[in-house]
């Protein structure tokens, strides 16, 4: 298929999202508690709320940037390219690039909402995550219904509330959240635990997907201490197997066989021959483990009914497709992240796509998500408006570089490495 051809529905985006986003979305008694953006002396802006430190901006905000000005270290607003926290300017880099939509996953908060699930206090905390979910949907989605597929955070201190607020995201039009790929690592209860029953419940009841993405236990991979920066970078998507490793033998499905997860930004190459290595483990070993198969499914084929997986750019994974159910794998695009392919994504995927129909290209840019995700752009957009070429045209000429911020240096690395350290459990 063309590039031009292309409908491009993007599964994994994120926002940095804009300092004043909490306006008018927290009652007059929690205003005090509202999370908040502060400039250092450096000039480099970062969130808080209260006394906990929100994710840095850095390589989440480097959309336009040649590579050597590729930052770790926080950033200001002013280094980033407007799009990255503007709506409207992100509309106009999504059409400048091709793709007609996008899910967009929070930035600041963690990406599974850790940093709002963190304070103190429970009722605050609840408060603001329903802040975020309203903005996010009734703001920044709603701005243009057809261009984004809203995605909400939960309240996992608090499964019963978690589980409202997947019915009540549901009620605003949103059937994604995200969860976290470990959530054990986060101080909730672990997935084999049995209490997220009502939160698995309310999404079957709802439709509602249940988003891994990676680093949303706000862990990660590496060595040791002394390791390159390369190798926690490496390892990154090693995050997303621990996740399938945990989803192919959960009881859950059991009592849910309806519910659906995704794993998102591990890449999927590698899924093949995890999926054989479970079904090793299932006839050599279950003679002591007693894994008991769920609707009596196999690991391999729990897998390609019911969990989605996602891609930016996996050469090997497309040559394996004929291992996956291709009615669950996406394409991903990740803006304005280091990863994105923007404003090439058409491009790289006729390349990456050679070969392939093109039904199954159709279903893995665009198709899948939106039957997954219960997201219908042609319901307000014609269809032959919403190719990449068409995009395109409609927005005319658009600058994609960013040339602000600063030269990569030594401090990057350091603060890359401190990073990993922390999220890996390593002592410097």
């Amino acid at each position: 298929m063309r590039a031009e051809d292309m409908i491009l529905v993007s599964v994994d985006d994120h926002i940095c999202e804009p300092a004043d986003m909490f306006e008018g979305h927290v009652p007059e008694k929690y205003r005090e508690f509202v999370p908040r953006v502060v400039t250092a002396d450096s000039g480099s802006q970062q969130w808080w709320y209260g006394d906990v430190k929100g994710r840095n901006l850095g390589l989440n905000a480097v959309a336009g940037k040649p590579r050597e000005y590729f930052n770790v270290d926080p950033l200001s607003y002013d280094d980033m390219r407007p799009g990255c926290y503007d709506v409207h300017e992100r509309v106009r880099d999504m059409s400048a690039g091709g793709v007609l939509a996008g899910l967009n996953f929070p930035n600041w908060p963690g990406f599974t909402g850790q940093v709002l699930n963190s304070g103190p206090d429970p009722e605050v905390n609840l408060v603001m995550v329903k802040a975020y979910n309203d903005w996010h949907v009734d703001e920044w989605c709603g701005a243009y219904p057809d261009r984004f597929i809203p995605c909400g955070i939960l309240p996992y201190f608090d499964i019963a509330e978690a589980a409202k607020e997947i019915r009540r995201l549901a009620d605003k039009g949103c059937h994604a959240v995200t969860f976290s790929e470990n959530p054990a690592a986060i101080g909730a209860p672990s997935i084999h635990s049995g209490e997220w029953d009502p939160v698995f419940a309310a999404c079957v009841e709802n439709g509602t997907v249940l988003a891994c993405h990676v680093g949303s236990s706000s862990k990660g991979a590496s060595t040791g201490p002394d390791a390159p920066a390369a190798v926690p970078m490496a390892l990154s998507s090693t995050m997303s197997i621990y996740t399938l490793g945990d989803l192919l033998w959960a009881d859950f499905w059991h009592r849910f066989p309806d519910l659906r997860f995704s794993l998102t930004e591990g890449d999927i190459g590698w899924i093949p021959y995890f999926l054989q290595r479970a079904e090793h483990i299932f006839d050599r070993h279950n003679g002591w483990i007693k894994a008991e198969r769920p609707q009596g499914l196999s690991p391999s084929d729990l897998f390609r009914e019911r969990i989605m997986c996602c891609f930016i750019d996996d050469t090997i994974g497309v040559r394996l497709l004929d291992q996956f159910n291709v009615d669950n794998v996406c394409w991903e695009n990740d803006y304005p992240h280091s990863d994105s392919s923007w404003p090439d994504s058409p491009e790289r995927l006729e390349a990456l796509f050679a070969g392939l129909d093109d039904a199954t290209v159709n279903k893995i840019t665009h198709e899948n998500a939106m039957r997954n995700y219960q997201f219908d752009p042609f319901a307000t957009r014609a269809r032959e408006q919403c190719t990449a070429g068409a995009l395109r045209a409609e927005v005319g000429e658009v600058d994609t570089t960013w040339l602000a911020g600063r030269l990569a240096d030594e401090r990057d690395v350091e603060a890359f490495k401190a990073l990993s350290a922390a999220a890996s459990g390593l002592k410097r």
